[in-house]
C-alpha cells in the first residue's frame, strides 16, 4: 500500500505532472491505446498525466521495475485520420515487399519476421546441407 502511495501526486509535484498508481486516474483521461479504441488520437495536445506502476515482467538487475503509461485528455482528442488510397497503396507495397526472401528472392507466400530475415527454406538450407 505504502508503494502506491508513492505513485500518487495528483498535483504534480514530485513527478512534474500529475501521477496516479495503476488504475486510479480520474475520468476523462486515457492512453494512447484507449484513444485508439475509440476512434481518437491525441491530436498535437500534451501530456495530461501519466500513471505509474510496479512490473516485475521487465525487471531486470541495475533496471528500474516501474513503468509509466501517460495519459491524454478526452476532450481535447481528435478523430482518427482515415486512410487515403495511397496510404492503402503504400501499406500493400510494404507489404508485399516483406514476403520476398532477400536469399533466393521468392515470393514466400507469408510476411517474412524481421527476426528471422529469410524464408523458411532458405533459413533451413544451413541445417539441411550439415
Amino acid at each position: 500500500m505504502a508503494a502506491r502511495r508513492r505513485l500518487y501526486d495528483p498535483t504534480g509535484k514530485r513527478y512534474g505532472i500529475p501521477t496516479f498508481p495503476w488504475r486510479m486516474a480520474p475520468d476523462g483521461l486515457a492512453t494512447r491505446r484507449q484513444l485508439r479504441a475509440r476512434g481518437l488520437r491525441p491530436g498535437g495536445q500534451e501530456i495530461a498525466a501519466q500513471v505509474l506502476w510496479h512490473s516485475h515482467r521487465y525487471w531486470r538487475p541495475g533496471r528500474s521495475s516501474i513503468r509509466v503509461a501517460y495519459l491524454y485528455r478526452l476532450d481535447l482528442a481528435k478523430p482518427v485520420r482515415p486512410m487515403t488510397p495511397a496510404k492503402w497503396a503504400a501499406l500493400a507495397k510494404a507489404n508485399t515487399a516483406r514476403r520476398i526472401c532477400p536469399e533466393c528472392r521468392r515470393d514466400a507466400g507469408y510476411r517474412i519476421p524481421t527476426s528471422l530475415g529469410l524464408c523458411v527454406a532458405c533459413a533451413d538450407a544451413p541445417q539441411l546441407a550439415a
